[in-house]
C-alpha cells in the first residue's frame, strides 16, 4: 500500500492510492497517521477495505508529510562509503546516530526555507524507515517483524551550523522544514528488495546524488537492530539511513542551495519530492 496525507498544512486527512493511482480519503476509517495508529494492525485493518467505496480526492490537493509527528526522528550519517570519502571521512565502524528535530518534518513539495545567516544549506536524498511495532534488543533477522514501511527524506542540512560550530550535528540538521517527508508510506510488501533501490537527487534539473541503498554501509535490517539495544522504537518512529555521494559539501569547489533553487528527489518504488527553496520569512 501506499499511504499518504493529504490537505492544507495543520489540516491533512490520511489517504491512499489505489491500483489506478486515484487518491482515496481514508478518514472515515483511520483518524491520522502518527504514532497512535502507525501499527502493524492497522495496515491488516486498511487491507480490508474496499478502496473503490472510498471518496476521491483531487490529484491538485497539495500532499503533507506521510507521517505525523513521529515521537522520534533517528538519523544515520555517513552511511555510505563513497559519501564518507567525499567529505574527507573515513567510514565508520559503527552507524553514527544523531537526532533531527521532529518540528523540521514538512510535505514533499513544500518550500525549503532558508534561515537568516545560513550559507551552506545541502541536500540529501535518503531511504527511510516507519517503525510499526515496538522495537527493543531485537536481532538483525527480527527487524523486519518491527518495520511498517518506507518513505523518502531529505535531510536538508545546514553545514556550517553541523561542522564549524562546537557541539552536536542536530544543530545543522533541525532547522524548520529541514524534514521533507513522503510522498507515500510503503508498506513493506510493496517493496521487492530493499536492498537494491536506486536514489536520485536533482539541483535546477542537473542530477547531483545518484546511488543505491546496496551501497550502504550497514543495512536497514542492521540499523534497526542496532538502534534498539541503545533505545526503543516504538510504532510511527522515522529513522533515515543516510545519503549517497553527490552532496555540496563535497564538491570542489562546494555548492550549496540558494533561494530559488529547485530539488527533484526519487527512490524506486517511494515516489518523487519536488521542493523549492525559499528564503525564511518573519513575522511581526
Amino acid at each position: 500500500m501506499k499511504l499518504l496525507r493529504v490537505g492544507e498544512k495543520g489540516n491533512e486527512k490520511p489517504a491512499i492510492l489505489d491500483s489506478n493511482n486515484v487518491i482515496r480519503d481514508l478518514s472515515s476509517n483511520i483518524k491520522d497517521f502518527n504514532s497512535d495508529n502507525l501499527k502493524l494492525e492497522t495496515i491488516t485493518k486498511l487491507k480490508n477495505i474496499n478502496l473503490e467505496t472510498l471518496s476521491i480526492i483531487k490529484n491538485s490537493e497539495r500532499i503533507g508529510s506521510c507521517i505525523n509527528k513521529p515521537g522520534k526522528f533517528v538519523a544515520i550519517g555517513l552511511n555510505y562509503s563513497d559519501h564518507a570519502k567525499e567529505t574527507g571521512a573515513k567510514p565508520p565502524t559503527e552507524p553514527i546516530v544523531f537526532m533531527k528535530a521532529t518540528s523540521s518534518i514538512i510535505g514533499p513539495n513544500d518550500d525549503i526555507e532558508m534561515p537568516k545567516d545560513s550559507f551552506k544549506l545541502d541536500w540529501e536524498v535518503e531511504l527511510a524507515v516507519v517503525i510499526g511495532k515496538e522495537a527493543k534488543n531485537i536481532t538483525e533477522k527480527e527487524a523486519p517483524n518491527h518495520i511498517l514501511g518506507y518513505c523518502i527524506v531529505n535531510d536538508i542540512s545546514e553545514r556550517e551550523w553541523q561542522l564549524e560550530k562546537s557541539g552536536q550535528w542536530v544543530k545543522g540538521k533541525s532547522g524548520d522544514t529541514f524534514g521533507p517527508t513522503g510522498p507515500y508510506l510503503v508498506t513493506q510488501d510493496e517493496i521487492p528488495d530493499i536492498n537494491n533501490l536506486n536514489l536520485n537527487l536533482e539541483v535546477n534539473g542537473k542530477k547531483m546524488q545518484s546511488g543505491n541503498t546496496k551501497n550502504m554501509i550497514f543495512n536497514v535490517n542492521f540499523l534497526i537492530s542496532y538502534l534498539s539495544k541503545f533505545m526503543s522504537l516504538q510504532p510511527g518512529d522515522l529513522v533515515t539511513t543516510g545519503t549517497p555521494a553527490g552532496v555540496g559539501m563535497g564538491m570542489k569547489p562546494q555548492v550549496f542551495l540558494k533561494s530559488g533553487d529547485e530539488m527533484r528527489l526519487l527512490i524506486d518504488n517511494l515516489g518523487e519530492q519536488n521542493s523549492k527553496v525559499v528564503s525564511e520569512s518573519f513575522e511581526n
